[in-house]
């Protein structure tokens, strides 16, 4: 006799009850639902989708530029000194309103009858020098030059040496040995002595000065350049363009320049500061800027004689040659913050 188990009892049972029961046979079965096969159209929208989300992200990411902008914006200390540069160089640019509607003098105007006038006195806002020049007119209109001064010699330096040091990484080979061996006779001679001796021998005017500040100061910055250019060269978005078929003059200007602005950015305003104490201190010296033509630098050392007596003429032009030299070496240091990646990751 063959035994049967509980379950085949209950399912000889449940097939008897559904025999029985007209009502359960009189049900439909219905189909167990099969997933959706994908189709090109789902897959196109997925894309579609994809594509947008990865723009959006993309316009979500802060460029190169807006990220260095926040950075400085959150650096209180760079930030204001910022601010003071700007009232600074507002100040040196309306030097012809300051002459025409608040002091009344030109910069090279002279009233020996009121020489020394201490300040806020008899008109003179600033008090006048010892040829009876308005301290006032003279400080804005030698601001205007020094600032000149060292805002082209700036621009050429990092032109002449910016050039020489890309075309010298980019290049190698001979072209690299021959300007890296005139860039180390340039670093082997001190500037400053070399700046007195062209300038007491041509006696440049203020664009002349600029020209040979940046003319013997250029070095430094190809050597830096140099080595950038070569840590761009070797990157795998330049060798991958080279392949394609890139020329070198697209290479350079669309891979390795671009990616030295920053660069250029922050060494030009770190080296304003230093530009411009060379400037003064050369007609400090008196073979800068010649008089009658004002200069931060002719003004301290003309005022130097009658430090006894009328200190502020030592006082205003120095501390106007400090302030502005600070603002630019802190506005500067807060630009390497920004654009360092090293210092901001």
């Amino acid at each position: 006799m063959v035994q049967t188990t509980t379950g085949e009892r209950d399912l000889h049972l449940d097939r008897e009850r559904v025999v029985d029961d007209p009502s359960v046979m009189a049900t439909p079965l219905r189909p167990t639902p099969t997933p959706a096969t994908p189709t090109l159209s789902s897959y196109a929208d997925a894309e579609t989708l994809d594509g947008v989300l990865d723009r959006a992200a993309l316009r979500r990411t802060p460029g190169l530029y807006t990220r260095a902008w926040r950075i400085f914006r959150a650096n209180k200390v760079s930030m204001t000194a910022m601010v003071i540069l700007i009232a600074i160089v507002i100040f040196v640019l309306s030097a012809g309103l300051i002459s025409t509607y608040i002091s009344g003098f030109t910069p090279s105007e002279n009233h020996l009858s009121d020489k020394l006038k201490p300040v806020m006195t008899d008109g003179y806002i600033l008090g006048s020098d010892g040829n009876g020049r308005d301290v006032l007119t003279r400080l804005a209109y030698g601001g205007r030059v020094s600032l000149m001064i060292a805002v082209l010699a700036a621009l050429a330096l990092f032109f002449i040496g910016g050039l020489i040091g890309l075309i010298s990484g980019y290049a190698g080979g001979k072209t690299d040995t021959i300007l890296m061996r005139l860039v180390d006779v340039l670093l082997s001679v001190p500037t400053l002595p070399l700046l007195i001796l062209v300038s007491s021998l041509f006696s440049p005017g203020p664009v002349g000065l600029a020209f040979w500040l940046a003319a013997l100061s250029w070095a430094g910055i190809a050597r830096l350049f140099r080595g950038e250019t070569l840590s761009l060269r070797g990157r795998d978005y330049v060798d991958a363009a080279r392949a394609l078929g890139a020329s070198n003059p697209r290479i350079v200007m669309r891979h390795i320049v671009p990616n030295l602005v920053p660069l250029l950015v922050i060494y030009t305003s770190l080296s304003l500061p230093g530009l411009m104490l060379a400037e003064t201190g050369l007609s400090f010296l008196g073979v800068g800027v010649q008089v009658p033509t004002p200069s931060w630098g002719n003004m301290l050392g003309d005022g130097q004689q009658f430090f006894r007596t009328n200190f502020s003429l030592v006082l205003i032009p120095g501390m106007m040659i400090y302030i502005t030299s600070l603002s630019m070496y802190l506005v500067g240091n807060g630009l390497r913050d920004a654009f360092d990646p090293k210092l901001t990751q």
